[in-house]
């Protein structure tokens, strides 16, 4: 049980550090005051059309598909494959699971894949595209790292060291319902878990905290009408009504 409570633990504090982190950082978004009407064009002149533009670039990554068609495509691999694998993973944290994740399960091999590939693809495109090695962090290189090998830790229990899983749902579901059930200690598992609980602590103070942040981008989530209205942020206005101006 010692190897047990370190991983539920760790899940404990894993938890709490990401959704703190990542409401803390879209609180900061929010409040960052935006003076310039700055959309990158041609942009939409409507609401409406902001949001079309917005699901654009969440769910076909349209701007990325203009810049580089290579790029687009092994960041849909990845996006997509990680998006399938975390749904799938839904059934260890339900009971009864439900029916459109059953249904869903054979595709979790090949989103594994998937996403190995994409994530192959990305890291190889930084070290040998010119350019993208020039802007290119450590970091940057072991977020990839780290997202390969959690991909690839979880296609191990599957097929090499063939990880009891129904011990490792009742893991999961004990930490949640904080009745702990022994984990299955192959290294695979202890591997595969460790990486996640790292992957959810550096998350909010790493590169990935783009996912959310995307939304308040104002290059992306303003209206482009700057002749039909007149732009002032909200601290302004504040400032122009108080009484002591």
């Amino acid at each position: 049980m010692f190897i047990t409570g370190i991983f539920a633990v760790g899940f404990y504090i894993a938890t709490i550090i990401l959704i703190v982190g990542v409401a803390m950082k879209v609180m900061r978004y929010a409040r960052t005051p935006s003076p310039l009407v700055i959309p990158t064009t041609p942009a939409p002149t409507t609401r409406g059309g902001v949001v079309l533009r917005m699901a654009r670039e969440v769910f076909v990554f349209e701007s990325l598909f203009k810049g580089n068609i290579w790029t687009w495509v092994l960041g849909i691999l990845f996006h997509y494959g990680m998006l399938i694998a975390l749904l799938r993973h839904l059934r260890y944290f339900t009971d009864p699971v439900w029916g459109w994740v059953s249904l869903m399960q054979w595709m979790g091999i090949y989103a594994g894949f998937a996403m190995l590939a994409g994530l192959a693809g990305l890291f190889i495109r930084r070290v040998f595209v010119d350019r993208i090695r020039y802007i290119s962090s450590p970091s940057d290189y072991l977020i990839l790292a780290l997202l390969f090998f959690i991909a690839f830790s979880g296609m191990m229990m599957k097929y090499v060291s063939h990880t009891d899983i129904i011990a490792v749902k009742e893991f999961i579901r004990g930490v949640m319902t904080f009745h702990w059930s022994p984990m299955p200690t192959d290294i695979p598992v202890l591997i595969h878990f460790t990486l996640v609980i790292t992957l959810m602590i550096i998350f909010p103070i790493s590169k990935m905290i783009h996912a959310p942040g995307m939304f308040f981008s104002p290059t992306r989530n303003m209206v482009d009408n700057p002749r039909e209205k007149r732009h002032v942020v909200r601290w302004v206005e504040e400032r122009s009504q108080s009484p002591d101006q």
